[in-house]
C-alpha cells in the first residue's frame, strides 16, 4: 500500500513550484505500485499560454513519454486539488488506477464536488478515489496564493489612483 501522505507532500512541492512561478498552485505526481514517482507536474497555463496545461495533464504526458505507453494502468495520481472535468476525463482515458486528491474544488471538481467522471458507471474505466489527504495544507496554499494576488491587485489599483490624482 502506498503512503498517501508522503506522496501528497510531493504534490505539494509541485504546487509550491507553480506558486513561485505565478501559476495557480496545483501540483501532481504519478506513482507506480512500487512507490516510485514516475512523473511530476504543476500548472503552467499562464507560462505556456495553454488552457490545457494543468498539473494532471502535464504529469500524464510525462509519464506516457517515460513509460512509452498511453495506458497508465498501475499508477496512482496524487493531486493537491480535485481534478476538473478535463483532467478527470484524461485520467479515465489514460487508464490510471487511482486518484488521490487533497482539497475539493466546489467550482470545477469532477470527482465528487460537481461531477463524478472518474467512477461513472457508464464509462469503460473507473478509478479508485481517495479524497481529503492533507486537505488543510492543500487548501492553505491555494488560499495564500489568491490572498496575495488580491493584495497585489489592490496595490496596483491604489498606485494608479494615486498617479491619476497627481496628474490632475
Amino acid at each position: 500500500m502506498l503512503d498517501d501522505a508522503r506522496f501528497m507532500q510531493e504534490a505539494l512541492k509541485e504546487a509550491q513550484a507553480a506558486f513561485d512561478a505565478g501559476e495557480v498552485p496545483i501540483g501532481a505526481v504519478l506513482v507506480d505500485a512500487a512507490g516510485e514517482i514516475v512523473a511530476r507536474g504543476h500548472n503552467m497555463r499562464e507560462t505556456w499560454h495553454d488552457g490545457t496545461a494543468h498539473a494532471e495533464i502535464i504529469a500524464l504526458q510525462k509519464a506516457a513519454r517515460k513509460l512509452e505507453r498511453w495506458r497508465l494502468s498501475g499508477l496512482t495520481l496524487y493531486v493537491t486539488i480535485e481534478p476538473c472535468p478535463m483532467c478527470a476525463g484524461a485520467l479515465v482515458m489514460s487508464r490510471v488506477d487511482r486518484v488521490v486528491y487533497g482539497a475539493p474544488d466546489v467550482k470545477a471538481g469532477a470527482c465528487e464536488s460537481l461531477f463524478n467522471i472518474v467512477s461513472h458507471p457508464a464509462l469503460n474505466h473507473q478509478l479508485e478515489m481517495c479524497a481529503g489527504v492533507l486537505e488543510d495544507e492543500c487548501r492553505a496554499v491555494m488560499k495564500r496564493f489568491f490572498e496575495e494576488r488580491r493584495k497585489k491587485r489592490s496595490e496596483v489599483k491604489k498606485q494608479m489612483e494615486d498617479a491619476a490624482e497627481t496628474s490632475d
